[in-house]
């Protein structure tokens, strides 16, 4: 191992002391059964963000790998730095995907094949009230020096922790029976749940009637977001006249794919001829079909346009019963593979799944997307640092699974009715997010000269973007409390894109070869992509 691989062997071993609920959970290392989310722990992880970064200057730098690891881990400490000077993390308080359901997940990727396995679980459930109480110190903190979050956060924030405190853990309990910890995962359980429900006082009582009516962080505050989300600054106003002319080129091409599913349609009818048609009933009918398509992703894949490691040849698919935000994601696997990549498809008290739709998420969460993207990286062995496998850039990784639903349908893969169409609402779903996520946040005007507000922003959504109508609420939500994520799947999209019809004016370019070393690369910031690619050879 190289002084610059040692470097960053040792940097994510402190960084998963100081945080073992997020970081911690998917490495090797000695189970925590807490993250400090205190002042005291956010100024610990900016001092070792700070000491990290000073020290990085010093270390020798052997090879191109060396070079790579040092320029990846640079941007990302003063991308975190910059977050931490600005006091983001004081009013770190975003739903449905925030701390909150961080921490609540973070007990489900828990292992769970020993009585030690279950003793951590237990010591986590115990650990909940702890860390919500340090956190919610750290939001006075933030009220108390200026730096308030949304009201509109802190209420739906509220609501996602009743929801939790209902009894979240409640099927873990029970799925554990009636063994010797029974007890102490019951009792464990119910502090947790009475966590949650002080959070949900604490913010509904508490911080809401303190919080800023105000939505939008302005200028400043979203390029330091979108250097952390991107791995790039942007030209926000170029990015969103973009955005509004990708989706009306979306649009278009929708309008002729609806009259495929019967000539003369419009995308509404069609739409409504899908639902009715494309779909299967219950939950144990909606998991076969997803693990069936999942595995017919992998085998269609392997050995032709990817070389899948064989650990990564299966993907656990889960039902997200207690999810509040509607979309699917995925989980990475541990750094030694002993719990696989998942995907996670939220219920949302359905008994009916369209299935015309659901396809490209597929795509996108698990092969060519999420788990064959940071799963390559999970099996680069020492060709990549131990901190580019375990850390994601939204830009870049969004950006690749995006791409991914695009060559997923240059290869024929929506060949069924609606597949094709779903797509393309996906895809408009992206693009509308662009459009919605930089006109808020920097007050821009809609392209009839009016302005933003979260109706507006649920309409652009509902009926620019066909975002479910189950979706909408959570959706805008999302992307009205943590600025500059929406945009990364269409500009890191765009950024893939223009990389690869680069690469394929050269000649002799392969793309099997080319899939293969761009992933070899492991997360690089947007604004580094493009060079890097361009060194791959062809």
């Amino acid at each position: 191992m190289t002084p610059m691989f040692r470097f960053c062997d040792d940097f994510v071993t402190r960084w998963a002391a100081l945080d073992p609920v997020g970081i911690g959970g998917s490495l090797a290392e000695p189970f925590g059964a807490a993250t400090d989310y205190s002042p005291s722990g956010l100024e610990a992880w900016a001092d070792l963000m700070s000491g990290t970064l000073a020290e990085l200057g010093g270390v020798q730098v052997t090879s191109e790998r060396d070079r790579l690891a040092a320029a990846h881990l640079r941007e990302r400490l003063e991308a975190q730095l910059a977050l931490y000077d600005a006091g983001e993390p004081l009013r770190n308080l975003r739903t449905p995907f925030g701390l909150l359901s961080n921490v609540r997940d973070s007990v489900d990727l828990l292992p769970r094949g020993s009585d030690e396995d279950w003793r951590n679980i237990a010591a986590r459930l115990r650990a909940i009230p702890e860390m919500f109480a340090g956190w919610r110190t750290s939001l006075d903190e933030g009220l108390a020096r200026g730096l308030p979050a949304a009201r509109r956060q802190a209420v739906e924030g509220a609501i996602q922790a009743d929801k939790y405190a209902a009894g979240t853990h409640d099927a873990l309990v029970a799925g554990y029976g009636a063994g010797p910890l029974a007890a102490e995962l019951a009792a464990a359980a119910g502090a947790a749940h009475a966590g949650y429900a002080e959070t949900a006082r604490y913010l509904r009582e508490s911080y809401a009637p303190r919080a800023t009516e105000t939505d939008a962080v302005g200028a400043e505050r979203y390029a330091v977001a979108a250097r952390l989300t991107l791995g790039a600054d942007i030209d926000p106003r170029e990015a969103y006249e973009w955005g509004w002319a990708e989706l009306a080129r979306i649009e278009a091409e929708m309008a002729a794919e609806a009259g495929r599913v019967r000539h003369g349609a419009s995308v509404d009818e069609a739409t409504a001829i899908l639902d009715e048609s494309a779909y299967v009933d219950g939950e144990d009918a909606y998991l076969d079909w997803l693990k069936e398509r999942h595995a017919r992703a992998v085998a269609a894949l392997d050995g032709v346009h990817f070389d899948i490691a064989p650990p990564l040849r299966a993907i656990d698919v889960v039902l997200a019963r207690s999810s509040t935000s509607g979309a699917a994601y995925y989980t990475p696997p541990t750094e030694d593979l002993s719990r696989p990549g998942r995907t996670w498809w939220p219920v949302r008290d359905r008994d009916r799944f369209n299935t015309w739709d659901e396809l490209t998420t597929v795509f996108h969460e698990g092969v060519p997307g999420h788990h064959l993207q940071v799963g390559a990286a999970a099996t680069a062995g020492d060709s990549l640092s131990r901190y580019a496998k375990c850390t994601f850039i939204s830009g870049h990784g969004e950006g690749w699974a995006l791409y991914a639903e695009r060559l997923a349908d240059e290869l024929g893969w929506f060949d069924e009715p609606g597949t094709r169409l779903g797509m393309l609402a996906a895809s408009a779903l992206r693009a509308a997010r662009v459009v919605i996520d930089i006109g808020v946040h920097l007050d821009l005007p809609l392209p009839d000269g009016s302005r933003w507000s979260f109706e507006k922003a649920c309409q652009v959504l509902r009926e620019r973007g066909r975002a479910e109508p189950g979706r909408v609420h959570a959706e805008v939500v999302r992307y009205f409390g943590w600025p500059a994520q929406a945009i990364a799947y269409k500009l890191g999209e765009r950024a893939w894109l223009a990389a690869r019809a680069d690469a394929a004016r050269r000649p002799g370019f392969d793309l099997k070869r080319w899939h293969t070393a761009a992933l070899s690369l492991g997360p690089v910031g947007l604004d580094s992509l493009a060079a890097e690619l361009r060194a791959i050879p062809a």
